[in-house]
């Protein structure tokens, strides 16, 4: 078991190049058994969650064939199998299995998921939609079932906006007899790439991207090739990372509307943003000055970098107050970042931040995904060395993290923990 060790004060300057989104990734793959041939996916992200889906699908049968930054994935045997709690409990977005395999077989078996503790996500959503459609669903020793005789296109009204449940319903109905419209819809960027590779099978999808879509249900959907859209968390955490420590960085690969509401408040800050076509160059300055910020659905400002800007709200002057309203539990990081000196105090969603002070190193510990980046740009701006634990969640959503932040100036490295360390660490 490793930790990372981030020596703060250096720089940054240079060019990072954003791989494909992580949350597209890992809804595309399983719309793959929906095809009746072979799919490919392009510009894939080489991230541990990739890897969990990957043995997911190979245990039902699926031919995955993974060659750098594109995957194949050949469903011509995939069978109904049940998806053991194991691997599923590693990563929450493994609920896309139950959609798709609904969609093809008109029943499935799946362990309750797993991913990062953020608080409370009821899939209840999931299954108003499955059961709209005309399926059985059970709660069953830890295990959800569902099957059906036949699944109906239907209207269904979301009563909270869901990205995971939109997918969810739409990997459903794309094979469901008649027309299905999700209202309420999410609009997430990763919604309109999951109808694109729908689209590019057969699937005849309308109005992804707006909060109604509208589905016309196909027997036969066939194989096609994708290509993933940059991941927007990924461009975000790296332009957050620039505007806490960079002298100049370009963010490349990017789509920039897809960062709008980050650039604004960037901007706000006094960070110099400068937006090119395909890419956004980023330059800091000593006198960033607090702002508040809500997180809210797309194109809101995004929960998951929330985390992440919390560190650069420590910089900047003043006093913030960042509001999260769509997890109720995502303040873990806020115990760390004060353990590095910073002065954040919680009131129910909110997070009140004295900015301004110096942090200094310190050991802590990334509880999940987003909170692990956060304790990296913070250990980027303070003094001293910082030593990072929990490196599994960082692995799950970033890829090469440490060689991109090497790249563009960074000093951070990987050590092994020793075994008291781990000891440690389990107790904690």
């Amino acid at each position: 078991m490793d930790k990372l060790m981030v020596e703060g004060g250096h720089a940054l300057s240079g060019q990072v190049h954003i791989s494909g989104a992580k949350n597209s990734a890992v809804a595309l793959i399983p719309a793959a058994i929906l095809a009746d041939s072979p799919v490919t996916i392009d510009n894939l992200p080489l991230i541990s969650d990739v890897e969990v889906l990957e043995d997911l699908l190979t245990h039902i049968g699926a031919d995955v064939e993974l060659a750098g930054e594109s995957i194949t994935v050949d469903p011509r045997s995939v069978t109904p199998m049940p998806l053991p709690n194991g691997k599923v409990k590693k990563l929450r977005a493994s609920y896309y299995m139950m959609g798709a395999m609904l969609g093809k077989f008109k029943k499935a078996e799946i362990g309750l998921p797993g991913g990062c503790n953020l608080g409370p996500r009821p899939i209840d959503q999931h299954i108003k939609g499955f059961e709209a459609l005309g399926a059985f669903v059970s709660n069953e020793q830890g295990s959800i079932y569902l099957h059906a005789n036949e699944l109906t296109g239907a209207r269904i009204y979301l009563d909270v906006v869901s990205v995971g449940a939109t997918i969810n319903i739409m990997l459903a109905a794309v094979k469901a007899k008649g027309r299905t419209v999700i209202e309420n819809a999410a609009k997430e960027p990763e919604i309109i790439d999951v109808a694109t590779i729908l689209s590019s099978m057969g699937a005849v999808i309308k109005g992804a991207g707006t909060d109604v879509i509208r589905i016309e249900g196909k027997d036969e959907l066939k194989g096609c090739a994708h290509t993933i859209i940059p991941d927007r968390i990924e461009a975000g955490t790296y332009m957050i990372a620039a505007a806490t420590m960079g002298s100049e960085v370009t963010i490349e690969n990017i789509i920039p509307n897809h960062l709008e509401s980050l650039t604004a408040k960037l901007q706000e800050m006094g960070v110099d943003v400068l937006v090119k076509d395909d890419a956004i160059v980023v330059r800091s300055n000593d006198h960033l000055k607090g702002v508040d910020i809500k997180t809210l659905v797309h194109p809101g400002f995004p929960t998951d970098l929330q985390q992440p800007v919390t560190s650069l709200l420590a910089k900047a002057k003043g006093t913030s107050i960042i509001t999260d309203t769509i997890y109720n539990a995502r303040f873990k990081h806020i115990d760390e970042l004060r353990r590095m000196g910073a002065d954040i105090k919680i009131e129910g969603r909110s997070a009140m931040v004295n900015g301004g002070l110096k942090l200094e190193g310190a050991r802590v510990k990334a509880s999940d995904l987003r909170a692990g980046a956060a304790l990296v740009i913070a250990g980027l701006l303070a003094d001293g060395v910082t030593e990072i634990t929990g490196l599994h969640h960082i692995d799950r959503g970033y890829e090469a993290l440490e060689d991109k932040l090497i790249g563009l100036g960074a000093c951070l490295w990987r050590e092994e923990m020793t075994d008291e360390e781990q000891d440690q660490l389990k107790s904690s």
